[in-house]
């Protein structure tokens, strides 16, 4: 259950997701903005975890079959996991977008907002629910949660509380300034612009450790499942 805890605190610490915060509180009815990116999220968040629960790892395959697959996705998704870890630490995609900067500025290319920004912009609930599906698809930490889960064996109720407190611990950089417009908005506001200074200050090192705990983890637990 901790993991699983570890888990969701890993896949909360989203850029993409205080990005598009950060521009829906600067937007007119920002809260109408946010509600409905919320909406949005929870549907494929939840549907998704869900699904993976009690449709796929309840389908009727045989405990042979789950016993071999469960160490190889352990391993895949740990894989996975540090070969983002090794990117974010090496700084290769930052390389990537200085040289595609440096090469805007030798065009005389001026800096434009980015797609998931022109779309928020609009200002429609209807886009930011949009937005909301598309951001909030399942990565590495969300899968892994859920593998955990299965493992534990746990009664319908109590798994379907968990997949719920993860979805709400998953989407805290939401519900938090959500929440703080509805009871101090020009608060709220500045301290998102302060928490996502903090986040490129210290964001990368923290998902570099995160992430890469979490593959170490996954790697040797697949490992140690196959030799045993």
């Amino acid at each position: 259950m901790g993991n699983i805890f570890l888990l969701s605190l890993v896949a909360a610490a989203n850029a993409a997701l205080l990005a598009a915060v950060t521009v829906m509180l600067f937007l007119s009815s920002p809260k109408r903005l946010l509600l409905g990116y919320l909406v949005g999220a929870l549907l494929i968040s939840l549907t998704t975890g869900f699904v993976i629960v009690f449709a796929v790892h309840s389908s009727g395959a045989t405990s042979t079959a789950q016993n071999s697959l469960s160490p190889s996705m352990d391993i895949a998704l740990g894989l996975i996991a540090l070969l983002v870890a090794y990117v974010l630490g090496s700084g290769r995609d930052e390389r990537i977008k200085r040289r595609r900067k440096k090469r805007d500025e030798e065009e005389g290319a001026e800096k434009s907002p980015s797609k998931v920004e022109q779309l928020l912009g609009r200002g429609s609930a209807r886009v930011t629910f949009a937005v909301g599906v598309v951001l909030t698809l399942p990565g590495i930490s969300y899968l892994a949660a859920l593998r955990e889960l299965d493992n534990l064996n746990y009664a319908t109720v109590p798994t379907i509380l968990v997949i719920l407190g993860f979805n709400v611990m998953l989407l805290l950089l939401l519900e938090i300034p959500l929440l703080g417009y509805a009871l101090a908005p020009e608060r709220t506001v500045v301290e998102v612009q302060r928490f996502r200074a903090w986040l490129s200050r210290s964001g990368r090192r923290m998902a570099v450790i995160g992430t890469a705990g979490i593959g170490g983890l996954l790697v040797a637990r697949g490992v140690i499942e196959l030799l045993t």
